[in-house]
């Protein structure tokens, strides 16, 4: 396990070959910089691993899958580098999954936030919980969710997206995510998720490994062009976050936290 004060991120492969991939930020498992980094390694590393045979990413806690971007770490970019690198922070994620050769399921018991939609919607299979709602939140502090859209638009079509998007401080339910093709299966609590979970890894990782490799370049088909496409969507969202609009929105999501 690799720990930091902000966070960590684990790996560990069970004897059949399931990868299980978690990370853990405090602040209800929000993304600085940091962590992904940490979860681009790993991800590409478990899945360059010939033990591998199916990937498990999933997150700690109860409550939160993923809150997104770190707005400690938003407020403190000063210039369009540095807006660029952090989110092509979640540019590389995406693209380490979409490039993983191993199926990879995502485990979903809490609410998706920004980027955590992002997370989902680059797993090849999701299984979330009730209580798995998602929303995009972009919008509302002056930025938008233009790294994670090709996934997401992938996974829900743009209706959909228009939707989560334009609807920037409503929740929609596990079960709207659901019935637009995020989430594969939704369960009433974790441990019927997690039983599920386990059956679905344990019957993927006895299947033929070239058949798996041969499923996932299916699956990704038309997406070779994500890598130049994402940093270009980093740059926009870069500059963005520099505004004073957005600036002052972050300084008042952070103090209503307090």
């Amino acid at each position: 396990m690799q720990t930091k004060v902000n966070g960590n991120v684990s790996l560990s492969i069970s004897e059949s070959g399931v990868a299980v991939i978690s990370f853990y930020h405090p602040a209800q498992n929000s993304l600085p910089a940091s962590l992904l980094d940490e979860l681009t390694s790993i991800i590409t590393q478990a899945g360059n691993n010939g033990q591998t045979r199916v990937i498990i990413l999933k997150s700690e806690g109860d409550r939160t899958f993923c809150a997104g971007a770190s707005f400690d770490e938003l407020l403190q970019i000063k210039d369009k580098k540095a807006g660029a690198e952090f989110f092509s922070g979640f540019a590389r994620v995406i693209n380490a999954c979409r490039k993983s050769p191993k199926i990879i399921i995502a485990r979903l018991q809490g609410k998706a936030v920004g980027g955590g939609v992002g997370l989902a919607a680059a797993a090849d299979y999701c299984l979330a919980t009730e209580a798995a709602s998602i929303k995009l939140s972009e919008l509302a502090i002056g930025i938008g969710p233009f790294v994670i859209s090709p996934a997401v638009i992938r996974k829900i079509g743009l209706p959909a997206f228009s939707q989560l998007t334009i609807r920037a401080v409503d929740f929609q339910t596990a079960q709207w995510a659901k019935e637009k093709g995020l989430y594969n299966e939704v369960y009433p609590d974790t441990n019927a998720m997690d039983t599920a979970l386990d059956e679905l890894a344990r019957k993927l990782a006895s299947y033929h490994p070239e058949a798996l490799i041969g499923l996932k370049q299916i699956l990704w088909e038309g997406t070779a062009n994500w890598d130049e496409l994402l940093s270009q969507r980093a740059a926009i969202s870069g500059e963005l976050v520099l505004s004073e609009f957005t600036q002052q929105a972050l300084r008042g999501f952070l103090k209503k936290q307090q």
